[in-house]
């Protein structure tokens, strides 16, 4: 599916940006193709430090389910993104501290499989 965000055009858009910016993950990965526009991506270290993602038309993005991230519009307060999903489709996002979900708890096994060390949150 398709999301549009900018002031005027979306119905509750403070709310809608203010969900989008609060700190969640999801049970699956997140698959974002950037149409028009473009924003930021937050996602957290392995320190739990912030790392931002500029995405800009032409872009596409794969966050890992069970990372712990959010976005933002920038200075244009315009994105144009496609929504894809490998099978249905599903919105859920799930806010901080999620840390026994077991989307979160994949995540952190897959990071800690491969040499990264993890301190949990």
């Amino acid at each position: 599916d398709l999301l549009e965000l900018c002031p005027g055009k979306v119905e509750n858009y403070e709310e809608k940006l203010k969900n989008f910016y609060r700190e969640h993950i999801h049970a699956d990965e997140e698959i974002r193709y950037c149409l028009e526009g473009s924003g930021y991506f937050d996602v957290r270290a392995k320190d739990d430090t912030w790392i931002r993602i500029w995405i800009k038309e032409g872009d596409m993005i794969v966050l890992p389910a069970g990372i712990y991230h959010r976005f933002t519009l920038d200075t244009l307060n315009y994105v144009k993104l496609m929504r894809l999903f490998i099978g249905e489709p599903v919105w859920t996002a799930y806010n901080r501290p999620q840390e026994d979900h077991p989307a979160r708890q994949g995540y952190i096994k897959t990071l800690e499989s491969s040499g990264v060390a993890v301190k949990a949150h």
